[in-house]
């Protein structure tokens, strides 16, 4: 059974509810529900720029509609976003006793990597892309004791980042050699994912489409998603936008 949640936001002026979005719970039966996080991930409700992005209120909302469900199946297709909303939304679901299997349909990067590795079991297919990298921000009209604070705070919030790595780490691998792959914006595939992490490698399929607007940012994205599907129309033309509009550090 699929079910609907519409995500209202009430203006504070007005009185008035506004829809945000809507967030679909597929598959929904006594036993188990379905979780899919194909879009970007953002740090609230008035920052989705279309309905496939995700923040922490939706999985709020959503965990409150499966109360009681025993296993939740979470499909990733994900280029990244906010660090904070990302951080939320993988403590939220860490917390939920269900028994989580999390498959990666095509890309789990930045931010969406650590979400990923909230499952009992992760499936990443042989073609598909687990990519991790060192936390950015944009920055304009900073002085220097600014900058030196900023890149204060981005090596914290890595660190975070980086505890989430090292809870998930194969036997025998060490934290320092994903330092260095962070360092470098490093794409996995699933075979070579599963060199560092506690994951299973999946068969290869037809790797559903991703759009993000955190591509353009990226330094070695793989040839294979290059060629994107085009963003539905009012879609920021570029993620230097989506970024200066939000104002807030991101994983990207």
């Amino acid at each position: 059974m699929n079910k609907i949640l519409e995500l209202k936001f009430k203006d504070q002026r007005t009185g008035k509810e506004k829809v945000t979005g809507k967030f679909e719970i597929k598959n929904q039966t006594e036993d188990y529900a379905e979780l899919y996080i194909y879009g970007d991930i953002v740090s609230s409700l008035w920052a989705k720029w279309d309905d496939t992005d995700v923040c922490p209120d939706d999985i709020k909302n959503f965990l409150k509609e499966i109360e009681g469900k025993n296993k939740l199946n979470i499909y990733i297709n994900s280029g990244g976003g906010s660090v904070f909303a990302g951080l939320a939304i993988y403590n939220q679901l860490k917390r939920h006793a269900a028994e989580k299997t999390v498959y990666v349909d095509g890309v789990a990067g930045s931010i969406s990597s650590v979400i990923a590795l909230v499952g009992d079991r992760v499936i990443i297919p042989s073609n598909a892309f687990m990519m991790i990298h060192k936390p950015w921000a944009w920055t304009w009209g900073a002085n220097a004791d600014e900058l030196r604070k900023m890149a204060d705070d981005l090596d914290r919030i890595e660190e975070g980042i980086m505890n989430v790595y090292k809870e998930n780490l194969k036997e025998g691998i060490d934290i320092e050699t994903i330092r260095r792959l962070v360092a470098e914006e490093t794409w996995l595939t699933g075979e070579e994912a599963a060199k560092y992490f506690n994951i299973e490698v999946g068969e290869a399929n037809n790797a559903a489409a991703c759009v993000s607007d955190y591509f353009e940012g990226y330094r070695n994205l793989p040839e294979a998603l290059k060629e994107k599907p085009k963003p539905p129309e009012g879609t920021p033309k570029s993620s230097n936008e989506k970024e200066k509009l939000l104002l807030e550090l991101d994983l990207m």
